[in-house]
């Protein structure tokens, strides 16, 4: 099932998510279903709070830049009650898009290489270090369930330049190939 992706200005989106135990409710089902709404959008990495489910969960497809980012090779995983440990190297500006935030993309500035501790898909516990766009990937995704969007490490200045856009986005005014999920109900094209 492809779950509609909340987008600007729903509130799930600014919660910190709750931890999960391996009896959570459908978690099968869930991460089966965002893997497929992931793949669907067009995207890398889906975050549960972007589709309306506030808890710790990410899953992350970087296979597909893999010609650009070797790092990303086989890069396939699934995050429970991840908690990034250390972050370490150079601060690396590059764009970033989100499913959350259609139309956007921004340079971000993001350690190059972060620690982070989590369980796989069977509660098995893993540490692991990545670096370069890796790095990035899980980053951008693990702020999702802390309740920042990448918007929230621009200047003030950026943010006031994309306000338009962004609400815009909050009324679903955007043309997007995957169902959207917006803070008020759209009714032919306008918020109520």
């Amino acid at each position: 099932m492809v779950y509609p992706v909340a987008v600007y200005g729903h509130p799930v989106l600014r919660k910190v998510a709750k931890e999960i135990t391996p009896d959570h409710e459908g978690l099968s089902g869930i991460i089966e279903n965002m893997w497929e709404t992931m793949y669907k959008s067009d995207g890398i990495g889906l975050a549960a709070p972007q589709v309306n489910k506030s808890i710790r969960l990410f899953v992350i497809d970087g296979t597909p830049l893999e010609d650009d980012f070797p790092e990303l090779k086989d890069f396939k995983k699934v995050f429970i009650n991840a908690n990034i440990v250390e972050r370490t190297g150079d601060e690396v500006t590059h764009d970033e898009g989100c499913l959350s935030l259609p139309t956007i993309r921004e340079d971000v500035k993001r350690p190059s290489q972060i620690t982070i501790e989590y369980l796989d898909e069977n509660f098995n516990p893993v540490k692991e270090t990545y670096s370069g766009f890796a790095a990035r990937v899980v980053q951008h995704e693990y702020d999702h369930t802390e309740g920042i969007l990448f918007i929230d490490h621009l200047s003030p200045l950026k943010k006031r330049l994309l306000k338009s856009k962004l609400n815009k986005i909050s009324r679903g005014e955007v043309d997007v190939n995957y169902k959207i999920l917006t803070p008020l109900p759209v009714i032919k094209g306008k918020r109520r």
